[in-house]
């Protein structure tokens, strides 16, 4: 059971869906179904506001940021263990 009724298809394209499927198109018919429910979906697509995309820009550069510190202090720690493993000491790179 769908949560909204955003959700549920109406019978109007389901339909519509189904007479698409029995008839068989030609090749242009096709590409130009496909067009139209590109666009058809386009429309849907909610841009967000400048405040919205600042905010979500940052918590990508944040997180990346964190993720980078992460790395690079793994990298230090497996290289500095493997110079211990195999005589040479810290490598300290």
């Amino acid at each position: 059971m769908a949560r909204r009724d955003l959700d549920v298809p109406s019978e109007d394209v389901v339909d519509k869906a189904k007479a698409d499927r029995a008839e068989r198109r030609n090749p242009f018919a096709r590409v130009a179904l496909f067009i139209r429910q590109v666009i058809g979906e386009l429309k849907k697509v909610v841009t967000p506001t400048r405040r919205e995309l600042v905010n979500y820009t940052l918590v990508v550069l944040v997180f990346v940021v964190i993720m980078m510190a992460l790395v690079s202090l793994l990298d230090f720690v497996f290289g500095t263990g493997v110079g211990y493993v195999f005589g040479n000491g810290p490598t300290g790179s």
